[in-house]
């Protein structure tokens, strides 16, 4: 199918990553983003964690947010959504078109898929690991 991407995550950079699937769901192609435990987050790790927890803690629970969800693929489709217009109606419908996968469907496994994986020359860590840390 012609409209319809399949992208692994793995060895990717997650900002890299969303911002090819925001304008992918923004043309209006169906994107599934799979293996999203797997993408990297360059920066030394203390930082990353301690930036994550921080923004964690400022959502009380008298407040309204900010909201960081504790799982993979939520934190990859999060970060998508910071890329769209989400509170307009295209930016909506593109949401839509996107749904993030820790692990590969069954369904998807014989599907041709693209890799956005790069050399890197900094230090990164991965989704899986943020996430255990939070």
């Amino acid at each position: 199918m012609k409209n319809e991407l399949i992208i692994d995550a793995t060895g990717g950079i997650l900002g890299r990553i969303a911002s090819y699937t925001a304008k992918q769901v923004l043309l209006g192609k169906e994107v599934r983003i799979i293996n999203c435990s797997e993408a990297l987050l360059t920066g030394r790790r203390g930082m990353i964690i301690a930036r994550y927890k921080k923004i964690r803690a400022m959502g009380g629970s008298s407040q309204k947010g900010p909201i960081i969800p504790k799982s993979a693929e939520r934190i990859m489709k999060k970060t998508v959504r910071g890329m769209l217009p989400h509170k307009k109606g295209k930016g909506s419908e593109a949401l839509d078109r996107l749904k993030c996968y820790n692990k590969v469907p069954k369904e998807l496994e014989e599907k041709e898929k693209i890799y956005l994986k790069r050399d890197l020359k900094v230090k990164a860590m991965k989704l899986a690991n943020l996430v255990e840390n939070l």
